[in-house]
């Protein structure tokens, strides 16, 4: 399956907890996704085979919804 990378911006990330949570959340969607996030800028970037809605989702259902 191919991979897909794309970028989420996730307002409500203010800390290292919440980096934690964002990466726990996408890593049990997919744990072969790539999760790279600049806190500074509220952005995460993902590599992973799964589509940009179900990453959206999960992190909708963490608590971290993105914009």
């Amino acid at each position: 399956m191919d991979s897909n990378t794309f970028e989420l911006v996730v307002p409500d990330m203010t800390c290292g907890h919440c980096v934690a949570a964002v990466t726990k959340a996408i890593k049990a969607q997919d744990a072969d996704a790539t999760v790279n996030i600049s806190l500074a800028d509220k952005r995460v970037t993902v590599e992973t085979t799964e589509p940009r809605e179900a990453i959206a989702a999960t992190l909708s259902d963490a608590g971290y919804p993105p914009k």
